[in-house]
């Protein structure tokens, strides 16, 4: 079950992500880099490695760039998620906005860097542009992390509220 919610959690977050640039050019957030965060946090760093490199080797493979970029860095960033869930405590919104905050900066680091390394694009002072993508994955991670965290407790709420219908109608 944790890995069919890990696929739907990464493979929704590339479509979604596709969609989105498709439909108004360029977007400000990566929600493939929130998605390998979210589950590095949830399932460890194995699970985010692993969510990191498939999210990104499928963004790549959909925007038709080069093989393995962005999949390289998520795959880092996913990683390091998962060590910083079990070492330190990142159970509130401040310290986990902190990890995609910083989840941001290094993908946008590597990606930037490994552009640069293969000659593909040069980039221009770029630091507005991965801060404010910084701050646009922190907010949008944290409250799709507290999502997930409230899902079970609202479905059981719901259950439970269907099945006080059923007995009030007998």
């Amino acid at each position: 079950m944790k890995t069919l919610q890990i696929a739907l959690l990464v493979i929704g977050s590339v479509l979604l992500q596709s969609l989105l640039t498709l439909l108004f050019g360029g977007a400000v957030f990566d929600l493939v880099l929130v998605a390998a965060v979210i589950v590095g946090l949830l399932y460890g760093r194995v699970a985010g490695l692993l969510a990191g490199a498939a999210g990104g080797m499928l963004q790549d493979a959909l925007s038709g760039g080069i093989l393995g970029l962005s999949g390289l860095g998520k795959s880092l960033v996913g990683y390091l998620a998962g060590l910083a869930g079990t070492q330190f405590i990142v159970t509130q919104a401040m310290p986990r906005g902190l990890v995609f905050l910083g989840a941001t900066f290094l993908n946008a680091a590597c990606f930037m860097g490994l552009s640069v390394l293969l000659g593909l694009r040069q980039y221009d002072g770029p630091f507005f542009e991965v801060a404010v993508q910084g701050f646009v994955n922190a907010g949008a991670g944290v409250l799709l992390f507290y999502a997930l965290e409230q899902a079970p407790t609202l479905r059981a709420r719901w259950n439970e509220s269907l099945e006080f219908r059923r007995k009030r109608r007998r």
